[in-house]
């Protein structure tokens, strides 16, 4: 571990050694000054985890001191040794950020403790930070791949609504992503700093999800031998996230419309109110507006969800995102696991491309990661790839055509069906004839528009 620094700031030199030694032993590296005047400047030297500080000093007093170093570095902590007469001002030093004050004589041991706790509360405080700081990163945008013009509307609409505290509805098939736009939404609004709470409604059976949801009372039911708080209220002034909201029971539903209309509750066996403040984000593999109309789910429930509504795409849906999801996967598992992959060929990319991928994103990201678990190669090719997806092959369209008939007729009526089958996309219609998009062109030039369409 890390040696921590202190700063003393004594006017009294007996004061000030007898805190040194005593300091020292305990491991830290000590740099000790005579006045406020030249501790600061100790400190701006070189800044210490904890500032010891008597309050009466010449030059710059332990107040001065104190409010110079917080500017400097807010999560230094201060010490503040007081006289008798000088408790008011201790006081004022705890109100602008002292961590606690000793007073004169100073006992050892509980100076020795003071110190203790003082640099455990900064290491929480900066581990803490750190935690943060790597899941903001992790739940940026770069981190959700996307360069299709779908995708591209979609992060421009998650930026725009990420700072209200509308309710969101994000809708889209298992393993497109749901989740991870939901951290994107709370990880970039004024949230952000507050709890962000998750919940798998589908993993709660209808016994439970109330007490999950909102909490129960002791003696609420069988089993509860405590009061417990429900999601709701750990996600107070922060955002909640109801995945597979549509597995909510219809009588949950009722009291979870009447949170969302409210703001208010009361736990499973109890009668007091509380309040709470949250945002909530829901996601649905199902269409819930056909839910709805089979009497399943709350009309009014759905529209209060349904205030901004993100429509996720399914993988084969955005086709020209895969390529950067596969080399965005191969670096995110050789930063995880070591390994050196350099990247794809071109063969084993477009059986990528072309696969029909039921899991959507997941199945891919646990595709590339298992390639690289299991072979690790310079380059992923066509034999690391599973088998399901070397074998798999789209069934051919078949053209019947009579013997005879000229060429150019021929390479028509390939073109024209070609086209029908790419819904027009002349880029894919290249790749599958093996010819250039300027060659369709061309050849759509000297074709009647009702073919070319």
């Amino acid at each position: 571990m890390e040696k921590k620094t202190i700063l003393i700031a004594e006017d009294d030199l007996n004061v000030g050694e007898s805190l040194r030694s005593l300091l020292k032993k305990k491991g830290y590296t000590i740099r000790l000054a005579q006045n406020g005047k030249e501790a600061l400047q100790l400190f701006r030297q070189g800044s210490a985890d904890l500032l010891i500080t008597d309050l009466v000093m010449p030059k710059m007093d332990g107040i001065e001191l104190l409010e110079a170093v917080k500017s400097l570095k807010p999560e230094a902590e201060v010490i503040v040794i007081s006289a008798q007469g000088t408790i008011e001002k201790a006081v004022q030093a705890m109100k602008l950020g002292a961590f606690d004050f000793i007073e004169k004589p100073i006992n050892p041991r509980v100076i020795s403790l003071l110190v203790e706790r003082a640099i455990e509360k900064q290491t929480l405080i900066l581990q803490n930070r750190d935690l943060r700081s790597k899941l903001e990163d992790k739940f940026q945008f770069k981190n959700i791949v996307g360069r299709s013009e779908r995708m591209v509307k979609i992060f421009d609409l998650i930026r725009h609504i990420a700072p209200y505290d509308s309710s969101v509805l994000i809708v889209g098939e298992s393993g497109t992503g749901k989740e991870l736009i939901a951290n994107a939404i709370h990880y970039n609004s004024p949230r952000a700093s507050k709890p962000f709470i998750k919940v798998r409604c589908a993993s709660l059976s209808a016994g439970i999800i109330e007490s999950e949801l909102f909490g129960h009372e002791r003696g609420a039911f069988t089993g509860a031998i405590a009061s417990r708080k429900g999601r709701f209220e750990l996600a107070h002034e922060g955002t909640l996230f109801l995945d597979e909201v549509e597995d909510i029971p219809p009588a949950t539903q009722t009291k979870l419309l009447r949170v969302l209309q409210e703001g208010e509750l009361e736990r499973v066996g109890g009668n007091r109110t509380i309040h709470v403040n949250i945002r909530l984000i829901a996601a649905s593999n199902r269409d819930l507006q056909e839910l709805v109309k089979q009497g399943r789910f709350r009309e009014d429930l759905f529209y209060r969800l349904n205030v901004v509504n993100i429509r996720l795409p399914a993988l084969r849906e955005r086709k020209e995102d895969i390529p950067f999801l596969v080399h965005f996967f191969i670096e995110k598992f050789n930063q995880r696991y070591g390994t050196d992959v350099k990247g794809i060929s071109q063969r084993a990319m477009s059986l990528i491309i072309e696969y029909e991928w039921k899991g959507n994103v997941r199945e891919l990201e646990n595709t590339v990661e298992s390639i690289l678990v299991i072979h690790s190669p310079a380059v992923v090719d066509l034999p690391h790839l599973p088998q399901e997806i070397r074998e798999f092959r789209e069934k051919p369209e078949v053209i019947p055509i009579r013997i005879g008939t000229p060429l150019e007729e021929v390479e028509r009526e390939l073109l024209v069906q070609t086209l029908k089958a790419t819904k027009g996309n002349k880029r894919r219609a290249a790749e599958l004839l093996g010819i250039n998009v300027r060659t369709i062109h061309r050849k759509l030039e000297g074709l009647p528009e009702s073919d070319s369409a």
